[in-house]
């Protein structure tokens, strides 16, 4: 949001909040592989045109000063020390492995944060929503490994990730619920399988101006044709709400096929399209104070329509051409 123009004097290893233009792909250590990837699309692709949403990162110091400050590295070093392996199979048992996790996320969600903490947080959290112009921005809160990048090892996917997240009080839950999901029974048995010590991977977590899909279209975007290899065709499906239901297959989604060339140089080269089922979409719903997500019927107008149009399709596979050629690969 806001860079310090003092560079010699400003140490990113200590700080609490890091904006997406503060940091790019080489961060990793400071804010997990997430962060930085969205903090270097950020930074270097918006002033291409392409529209990412702002946000901040929560870095991994974050995480270790709260475990510091409030004693718990010490009483977690000792949930876990009651792991033991199978000495002829290698493997945890899994009721020990079920109760130390249990145990270590519990300790993590009773914590209070420090005071500065909590308010560079709160703080962070106002001006996004100032950037936005709203009183209180939904956001996504998600988790993101400091060592996801290895290249022995994926730290992705292991942790959660909380979205439509609204006000300070959400935000703050959100986020411990983060740092203690870094002790999901999956995520401990992974490390120590890698030999990585529990205390050394840290947690950043990324917060981000939410998407509101449930309200529009979701879907996957790939810079080549999956199923022949033809390196100069976008591939587009895309569906009504949440992408839940693409991910998991559950929705036959609209496809477009836009050549990649004609794109970049302004035409609207749509090679083919086709329209999916669509039967259902998934949305959000408020039960009290909680919010789920549920799949409701599309209507039949919608039904019979793209879910998105030719325009924005051709939007889309600019955009994804764009960071390609980025990226280079």
């Amino acid at each position: 949001m806001q860079k310090n123009k003092k560079a010699k004097n400003f140490d990113r290893s200590q700080k609490f909040i890091l904006w997406f233009d503060e940091i790019g792909i080489n961060d990793v250590e400071l804010v997990g592989g997430k962060n930085a990837s969205l903090g270097e699309m950020y930074t270097n692709l918006t002033k291409k045109g392409i529209n990412i949403p702002n946000g901040f990162a929560i870095s991994a110091y974050s995480y270790f000063y709260l475990l510091e400050q409030t004693g718990a590295k010490k009483e977690l070093k000792a949930i876990l020390g009651n792991l033991k392996k199978d000495k002829k199979t290698g493997t945890y048992d899994l009721e020990t492995l079920a109760q130390c996790g249990r145990a270590a996320r519990k300790l993590i969600l009773s914590l209070k944060f420090p005071e500065e903490l909590e308010q560079e947080i709160i703080k962070a959290y106002k001006q996004l929503c100032k950037f936005y112009n709203v009183k209180e921005l939904d956001v996504a809160v998600r988790s993101s490994a400091t060592a996801e990048d290895l290249p022995d090892a994926s730290f992705a996917g292991q942790q959660e990730a909380f979205l439509n997240i609204k006000g300070e009080e959400e935000l703050l839950d959100a986020c411990k619920k983060c740092f203690a999901s870094i002790f999901t029974n999956r995520a401990i048995s992974y490390r120590h399988d890698k030999g990585f010590d529990d205390f050394k991977i840290g947690l950043s977590i990324v917060v981000q101006k939410m998407v509101r899909s449930d309200l529009a279209s979701s879907g996957i975007m790939f810079t080549i044709d999956t199923e022949s290899g033809f390196r100069d065709t976008v591939v587009i499906n895309s569906i009504y709400g949440l992408g839940e239901n693409i991910v998991q297959g559950r929705v036959s989604p609209d496809e477009f096929y836009i050549w990649k060339t004609g794109v970049k140089n302004g035409r609207k080269p749509i090679i083919g399209k086709k329209m999916g089922d669509k039967d259902v979409k998934m949305i959000y719903e408020e039960d009290g104070e909680k919010e789920q997500v549920k799949n409701v019927k599309v209507d039949k107008t919608s039904k019979d329509q793209f879910s998105i149009s030719d325009d924005e399709a051709l939007k889309l596979a600019l955009w994804g051409s764009i960071i390609e050629d980025y990226y280079k690969k």
